[in-house]
């Protein structure tokens, strides 16, 4: 199986903000792609994207007018599956539906050549499922990107169960080619950033639904004290709760329904009443024109126990996905600094803090609510009592 290469043809599925983003992104470094989406409107719509996001990057004197012309040049639409049948690479970006990403899988397997890698952008569903739908599930790989692609560094590159180490090694190769940080993880539910992470959005929510403190209060102290660039609620605004709150739910009931990754009827009933954030005016807080932040407390004691359990939740799934081999100790703390924009890795943060301060922590949430969610990891426990 020959390498990847500028003269490899991409395909995109999906020309929605990731497909469009990673189509973009592949463009940008001379691929020829062809780009599909069910909804022409959406094409529309992507190609109106991609040339104002080149347009911005021209502006900021990031490239040349001519490069961002080339780049354009090199993306076709596709009317059908069939264009892809020249395509090298395929990756698919479409509704974190299992059924549906099955469905175009079994369908591109009949069209491509049979050397042509086919890459699922999933978020949080199994790759080795969708695989599953193929004759040969050796093709198949998860490629997970985070928005927007062209700028986000993190590629997560997940094998599934019968991933083949030729594919493994050709995708990974072609990342790094694409100046990005690629690291290699398990195929496990949420994989590494959007398991480890739960804890950031899942715990803000249990402090907010205890009436410790509001969401302006939690926001506040985890940039203020944890140096966050944004605080839980201001993010899953950002990113959508639609999104957040599917990608919470999909973790949780492939994880067995675990504890640890329960939803909130908080969110699901913003999800319910459309409450999405930033893209509809309103979310945990509003964006109508006009609206004005609430103020915090500044209340520091208050800021710190925020912080505290926050962030000891946070350290515990870090060092779970250490423990279960998710993702190497290098791959954690890489992914959690480049594809969420942490201040700095967690296993470094609780030797910062002191191993024994956040076991202790946890026992303590564990020993007031008696809940599995807050029980301690065995990898945890082992080296802080050492």
């Amino acid at each position: 199986m020959e390498k990847l290469s500028k003269d490899s043809c991409i395909g995109v599925i999906g020309a929605g903000t990731m497909g469009s983003g990673i189509a973009q992104l592949a463009a940008s470094f001379g691929h020829k792609v062809v780009i599909y989406d069910t909804n022409i409107a959406v094409l529309k719509q992507a190609d109106e994207k991609m040339r104002k996001s080149l347009d911005s990057l021209v502006q900021k004197g990031k490239i040349t007018d001519a490069a961002a012309k080339i780049t354009i040049a090199n993306i076709h639409n596709a009317l059908s599956f069939n264009e892809f049948a020249q395509c090298n690479l395929i990756i698919e970006a479409v509704i974190e539906e299992i059924n549906v990403k099955q469905d175009i899988f079994k369908k591109l397997e009949q069209i491509v050549s049979a050397d042509c890698i086919l890459a699922t952008n999933t978020s949080s569903l199994s790759v080795t499922s969708i695989a599953a739908s193929c004759n040969n599930a050796e093709r198949v790989i998860g490629i997970h990107f985070f928005n927007p692609a062209p700028i986000m560094p993190l590629v997560e590159i997940v094998p599934g169960i019968a991933t083949g180490k030729a594919v493994i090694d050709k995708s990974h190769d072609l990342i790094n080619v694409w100046n990005k940080t690629s690291v290699i993880v398990k195929d496990t539910p949420g994989f590494i950033v959007n398991r480890v992470a739960r804890p950031f959005y899942g715990e803000a929510i249990r402090i907010y639904e205890e009436g410790i403190a509001d969401f302006a209060t939690i926001d506040w102290a985890m940039k203020e004290i944890g140096g966050f660039k944004m605080g839980p609620f201001e993010l899953m605004d950002f990113i959508g709760n639609d999104i957040n709150f599917k990608v919470t739910e999909t973790v949780w009931t492939q994880l067995f329904y675990d504890n640890r990754y329960r939803p909130s009827l908080t969110q699901k009933r913003l999800f319910e009443a459309g409450f999405w954030g930033r893209k509809k005016s309103r979310g945990y807080y509003s964006y109508a024109e006009g609206s004005i932040m609430p103020d915090p407390n500044k209340d520091k004691v208050l800021g710190e126990e925020i912080f505290m359990r926050i962030i000891a939740m946070l350290i515990n799934e870090a060092y779970d996905a250490w423990y279960l081999k998710i993702a190497s100790k290098e791959d954690l703390e890489m992914a959690m600094t480049k594809g969420v924009n942490y201040p700095k890795g967690l296993i470094k943060w609780s030797e910062e803090i002191g191993l024994e301060k956040v076991l202790n922590k946890l026992l303590q949430l564990h020993s007031l609510y008696l809940e599995d969610r807050y029980r301690p990891s065995i990898l945890l426990r082992k080296l802080a009592q050492k």
